[in-house]
């Protein structure tokens, strides 16, 4: 190697190092201003890539900030924030901020900002539209008043505009990019006659609501103030002077009466075959594939759960308006909704962009979502954490292979997202929650009650047909199986879910899983950088057991903890529910068929993989104890079939996963 090829590099690691070092640096000074909690835990000399809300970095610069909800204050210095020139994405949204909006002018590289829900005041930032890679600007829910700028409308890529919720004044001006989608200005103080641009016909009257002075089509109130034919408003049909003679005057105030409804009517003829035609043309384009929109969400890459400031729990979507959505959007890569299997299934990309979400878990695999659409239909949704991974012709090979399984035991998925930049999946939704809400209920510490034994059973007969699924007819692997990854259906019976993703995750990656996810893990497949196995999914599903007959988390690993003697511990827990009168009975039956599924869980968690038996085997014995526990307590008092909906009947409906 060269010395100017030693040298250049040198440059090169200098310069990465000291632009790193100077984001560090303005961070800290940034955090000094707004944060006197001190909520961020940011540390001078660490690496600012791997600080919290730092979401993205690019040769130490940083691309990504969200910082939410961190209980920020006072005002931002728009010279420190001018410093992080590199910023793609800023969300600062949900704090206590104060003081105008500072000049952003020299972020030109950004193009997603969400400032809503703080206390701004002053006028919009005219800063903004300058920086035409914008294409997601939130101010809602602040303090701010003025005009709107008529420049906005210069914003090429202009995706999403949300003011509402502030004390803006004047008129809107007449936005018409072709890229618009979501807009809401309801609100306000706004006045004057709706532009009848095409953009802004596409949004109903939600999106202009409480403008005390604010008429239009789109609101349906096109009244005097706004008709520019109105006498009141239009000098060149106005009366004239009174010392004309009063016949003249009435000649011609008939005639500007004439003219005045001549153009009125003409005017109204027009409006009318505008409508029709942009009604004619929305029809057609529901019934076109891809339709319109689209074909412009494709073209934009609108990934539709791709949360750039993900959204908190329960936290209401979009501010309103007709395209409200609870999914805030960046991305700017080709991407396409894929539906699998032969279910003609009643929605599109569109419906999907629309709907309001809930973020229902995170994970090292990615993010899950309730998305709620217009019609009411729900589904969930997975964004994927790293979409580089797999290719994108692997990961289509992968989901074709997943979307043929059709099983009882199985969260059926429906269909798939790719992009470059973007992986969503989306299945069916399960109201009825996960197993984990049914073992321990709100306890987020795991703590539950143990189930009696018939219920036991048959989670356990239900979870052991869905794994021999997956395992005998496609040979995959479902390598993430814990209480919260079982979903409950309709008849609550236990469906599996989040199944053969493991290889979706980057191999590079140093995420760890949580401690509760990690011990239900086989101890071979520990290592993030081991992929899991089918014996691993028997190891996993004999946790599982230990969990729901002592209602006890894997917080610790139980092999390790109590080896031989996790039967005695299995009892004495049980033991001490009995005693506080809230577990099982300790009759012949309970005792006989707990030990039977104790011998089967012990099997199952063997640390010799080639110890475990195979699915096929573990559901065989499943069935005969549960034959056997039919015909032995025929004549018994504990034994009833209405033990199962006891144990459900108090679950809640709605549930948050821990995916």
């Amino acid at each position: 190697m060269s010395l100017a090829v030693v040298f250049l590099c040198m440059i090169s690691f200098l310069s990465s190092s000291m632009a790193q070092n100077n984001d560090a640096k303005t961070l800290l000074t940034l955090k000094g201003e707004i944060d006197p909690l001190n909520n961020l835990p940011w540390k001078q000399g660490s690496d600012p890539c791997t600080w919290e809300g730092v979401r993205e970095c690019k040769r130490g610069r940083v691309l990504k900030l969200v910082v939410e909800s961190s209980a920020f204050s006072g005002t931002i210095n728009g010279a420190t924030l001018s410093l992080l020139d590199q910023l793609r994405v800023l969300s600062l949204k949900s704090n206590n901020l104060t003081g105008q909006i500072p000049d952003m002018s020299k972020l030109v590289n950004l193009k997603v900002l969400y400032l809503n829900l703080n206390q701004f005041t002053g006028p919009f930032p005219a800063s903004l539209t300058s920086l035409h890679r914008l294409k997601i600007i939130n101010l809602s829910d602040n303090n701010l008043s003025g005009g709107i700028p008529g420049l906005i409308t210069q914003l090429p890529r202009l995706y999403m505009l949300y003011l509402d919720k502030n004390n803006f004044s004047g008129e809107i001006p007449p936005l018409n990019q072709t890229t618009l989608e979501f807009f809401n200005v309801s609100n306000n103080r706004l006045s004057g006659e709706i532009p009848k641009t095409t953009a802004l016909l596409q949004f109903n009257k939600s999106s202009f609501l409480n403008n005390i002075n604010l008429c239009g089509t789109q609101i349906g109130n096109s009244n005097a103030r706004c008709n520019p034919l109105s006498p009141a408003l239009s000098p060149s049909l106005s009366l004239p002077p009174l010392k004309h003679h009063h016949r003249h005057h009435h000649r011609l105030s008939r005639r500007a009466k004439i003219l005045i409804g001549a153009l009125c009517g003409g005017t109204a003829l027009i409006i009318l075959i505008f409508i029709l035609t942009v009604l004619l043309c929305r029809k057609w384009n529901r019934r076109a594939i891809p339709n319109r929109k689209e074909s412009q969400a494709e073209d934009q890459a609108v990934a539709a759960v791709a949360a750039t400031a993900e959204r908190e729990k329960g936290e209401p979507s979009g501010g309103g308006g007709e395209r409200k959505g609870g999914f805030s959007w960046e991305g700017d890569k080709l991407g396409k909704l894929v539906f699998l299997g032969d279910q003609v299934l009643s929605y599109n990309l569109d419906d999907l962009l629309k709907a309001s979400a809930e973020t229902l878990g995170r994970g090292t695999i990615g993010s899950t979502y309730k998305a709620v659409m217009e019609s009411g239909y729900i589904v969930t949704v997975k964004r994927l954490k790293d979409a580089r991974y797999p290719k994108l012709e692997e990961f289509k090979e992968q989901l074709e292979v997943l979307g043929k399984l059709n099983n009882p035991n199985i969260v059926p998925l429906r269909a798939y997202f790719q992009a470059k930049e973007e992986r969503l999946l989306v299945y069916d939704y399960f109201p009825n929650g996960s197993l984990f809400s049914l073992v321990h209920g709100n306890r987020p510490s795991g703590g539950g009650k143990p189930l009696h034994w018939t219920s036991c059973l048959k989670i356990a007969e239900d979870l052991a047909t869905g794994l021999l699924y997956i395992h005998q007819n496609f040979e995959l692997v479902h390598g993430n199986l814990k209480s919260s990854n079982v979903l409950l259906g309709s008849d609550f019976e236990s469906c599996l879910t989040d199944y053969g993703l493991q290889s979706f995750r980057n191999p590079e990656s140093t995420e760890e899983p949580s401690a509760s996810s990690l011990f239900y893990r086989a101890p071979e497949c520990r290592d993030s950088r081991r992929l899991p196995t089918q014996q691993a999914d028997v190891y996993s599903f004999g946790v599982l057991l230990l969990e729901l007959m002592t209602g006890k988390t894997p917080y610790q690993d139980l092999v390790q903890e109590h080896g031989a003697d996790i039967p005695k511990w299995v009892r004495s827990v049980r033991e001490e529910e009995t005693e506080s009168g809230e577990g099982s009975s300790g009759n012949e039956t309970s005792e006989e068929k707990l030990s039977a599924l104790l011998t089967i869980a012990m099997t199952c968690v063997a640390v010799n993989p080639d110890s475990r038996p195979q699915m096929k085997e573990i559901l065989r014995m499943i069935r005969d104890t549960r034959a056997e526990a039919h015909v032995s307590s025929n004549n018994s008092s504990d034994h009833s079939p209405g033990r199962w909906s006891d144990t459900v009947q108090s679950l809640p409906r709605e549930e948050h996963l821990s995916i």
